[in-house]
């Protein structure tokens, strides 16, 4: 293969994104994020702190101003990580191909989550089976918004539980989903929707209004892939021994149990599987706020509930993969 890259041969960008996409996978599942290391996320929110204390000082503190600068944000963070990207990739693979392949392959491993979010509700995992359980409420608190001081053993496990269901659709199929679709760059656009939500999207006071957009962008792109993940959570239980029609069965009662109308589609699903209930009243800065159960309360949750979260959530995203690899060479035998 040439050095040199032509950008106006359509199969050879096809090939080179599915490339960088698999690669990207595999360094995610065997190193994931290393500490200290130059990362994307942390790069834009960075961004979206800077951007949101500029934007507050610059305009007035109405309703009216608080949305249009929230969306003003949100429109500049998503042109400034899918343009760069673009552009950046583009310059590095007319210049080699192997540079661009690199680049590519290590902004598809930053955009996913897969090994971390196991590591860390490990983390949780570990502290319960040892018995410290103030440990284990410092490792969950890492993870989850909620208040996490009186948690006991059950609460803790399930926050780690509910957390690794969730975020089996935010950090893992959502962006391995829009991967596949535009490669490093669309998946760079969800993933600064997502990092906006999180640090914005709150129901508060302070961004009722000017996180409006970020939450409302959040819900949109993630609409078809949190209902992808329950579709893979459901499949993924029959294939690592859990309950698929537990998990379909919950996920069609529970699924809109949820203020989001994504989170409760994975949590649902996950929660059928194991045949265990979560959600319910959480205390969040020291408010109860009343939340709907989601599952049936059929057996205590315990500690190995986490592990059986991580399993589902690894065995979902290999069979995302396949499937994007599949529909990757499809696109390129057409192309061909």
């Amino acid at each position: 293969m040439s050095i040199a890259l032509e950008m106006d041969s359509l199969q050879t960008i096809v090939l080179c994104s599915t490339g960088a996409m698999v690669i990207g996978f595999l360094f995610d599942i065997a190193i994931g994020d290393p500490p200290r290391f130059p990362h994307i996320v942390r790069l834009m929110g960075a961004l979206v702190s800077k951007l949101e204390k500029l934007t507050r000082h610059v305009l007035p503190k109405t309703q009216r101003c608080e949305l249009i600068g929230g969306i003003v944000l949100a429109a500049v963070i998503m042109l400034i990580f899918t343009g760069s990207v673009l552009a950046g990739l583009i310059f590095a693979y007319r210049f080699s191909i192997l540079l661009g392949l690199a680049i590519e392959s290590l902004l598809c491993g930053h955009i996913l989550a897969i090994k971390s979010l196991r590591t860390e509700s490990m983390k949780v995992y570990k502290g319960l089976k040892s018995g410290d359980i103030m440990l284990a409420r410092k490792k969950v608190a890492m993870i989850v918004g909620r208040d996490t001081e009186t948690l006991d053993e059950a609460g803790v496990a399930r926050a780690a539980v509910e957390t690794v269901a969730e975020n089996t659709a935010d950090g893992v199929i959502a962006p391995m989903f829009f991967i596949m679709l535009g490669g490093a760059a669309l998946g760079c656009l969800y993933k600064a929707v997502s990092t906006m939500d999180s640090m914005l999207g709150y129901r508060n006071e302070r961004y009722l209004w000017f996180g409006r957009a970020a939450a409302r962008l959040d819900d949109a792109f993630g609409w078809i892939p949190a209902r992808l993940s329950a579709l893979l959570i459901i499949l993924s239980a029959a294939l690592t021994g859990h309950s698929a029609r537990g998990a379909a069965r919950i996920w069609r009662r529970d699924r809109r149990n949820h203020a989001s109308p994504n989170s409760g589609q994975s949590e649902a699903a996950c929660a059928g599987a194991l045949g265990i209930r979560i959600a319910g009243p959480a205390s969040y800065r020291g408010v109860l706020h009343e939340k709907p159960y989601i599952g049936d309360d059929i057996r205590p949750i315990t500690p190995e509930d986490i592990i059986s979260a991580n399993r589902l959530m690894y065995a979902s995203a290999a069979v995302m993969f396949v499937a994007a690899v599949i529909v990757r060479v499809a696109i390129f035998a057409v192309l061909w």
